[in-house]
């Protein structure tokens, strides 16, 4: 079965053609590195970036985060190489495999089928899988999608880019706001109107968001592009931590502490959903369904949302605890 409780508030995406970038990635301080064969290679440097990883993969220590590899697509000769050369000869040291441009249930069945066959082969544990929605298709699919091969899939991944290029969004940013997207206010008495803007990505994250909760997998936000902008990454992880999604990729490794600080609980709000489980306890034990915290009701609903911040706070705590 998946391995559904890892921690992955941040991911860095490390070009498999950088060979610098990859020695260091292991003690960058991001939870999962993904090693990438697919957008961050050019062409001729496919062969060179693979041979890359798979030194790196058996080469480095990878103790401290996860490890997955992003392969090509499976509408690329690139693809099965990338599956057999990698797993082949590195798979013992994969966590996860990366499929970019995920559009229906048969692209997870065709690489679990590979997988399948050369983990027995090589006597491998299980490779677990995340998946990139970022196609109109994909999307489309995203619930079909989700409940394909439980016994391996993991988690979601929204990739904001090709999104928007498969779905022809007149932008040419990778992630956050778009200028375009807004409404205007009723005139006021003189005439002037306000710009109220929206997250132009709000409904397919949500969408992604609820497919991965009701099937059990967890949910990762893709790439901000501009890596000098730390406002505008920090605006954009706080707007989707706030619908569910509990990771962030990290294209520069400044990003690293962005994310790992934004999808932590803060302890203040770790401390409150602690007490509000010690006064639905006490409540309980009084034959109460519901009580008064802070001035404010909190019933069976907030014992729900409070369990899942404290075991989320735990979790944290406890990967953390095993690095050092």
């Amino acid at each position: 079965m998946a391995l559904r409780n890892r921690l992955h508030r941040s991911e860095l995406a490390v070009p498999g053609s950088n060979v610098r970038m990859l020695e260091k990635a292991p003690t960058a301080g991001a939870d999962l590195v993904f090693l990438d064969l697919e957008d961050a290679v050019a062409p001729d440097d496919k062969a060179q970036a693979r041979k890359n990883v798979i030194e790196a993969l058996n080469d480095l220590d990878w103790s401290n985060c996860s490890v997955s590899v992003r392969i090509n697509g499976l509408d690329t000769h690139y693809c099965y190489r990338d599956i057999v050369e990698v797993v082949e000869q590195a798979g013992d040291k994969l966590d996860t495999i990366l499929i970019p441009k995920v559009g229906s249930p048969s692209d997870i069945l065709f690489v679990s089928t590979m997988l399948e066959q050369i983990e027995a082969a090589k006597g491998f544990e299980p490779i677990n899988l995340h998946v990139l929605i970022e196609t109109a298709m994909g999307m489309a699919n995203v619930e079909s999608i989700a409940q394909t091969c439980p016994e391996r899939m993991e988690a979601m991944v929204f990739g904001v880019a090709d999104y928007a290029a498969s779905t022809q969004a007149r932008t040419t940013s990778m992630g956050g706001a778009n200028i375009d997207y807004y409404t205007l206010t009723h005139p006021d008495s003189e005439g002037r109107r306000e710009r109220h803007w929206g997250d132009q990505w709000h409904f397919a994250i949500s969408r992604m968001v609820v497919a991965c909760r009701a099937y059990g997998l967890r949910p990762i936000d893709g790439p901000f592009g501009d890596f000098n902008d730390p406002d505008g990454y920090l605006a954009v992880s706080r707007s989707v931590a706030a619908l569910g999604v509990e990771g962030k990729w990290a294209i520069h490794p400044s990003q690293i502490p962005l994310a790992n600080e934004v999808f932590t609980p803060p302890e203040a709000e770790v401390e409150r959903a602690r007490r509000i489980l010690i006064a639905m306890k006490e409540a309980a034990a009084q034959g109460k369904g519901a009580v008064s915290l802070d001035g404010r009701l909190i019933d069976a609903a907030s014992i729900r949302q409070a369990q899942v911040m404290v075991d989320k706070f735990a979790q944290i705590e406890k990967s953390l605890a095993a690095r050092k």
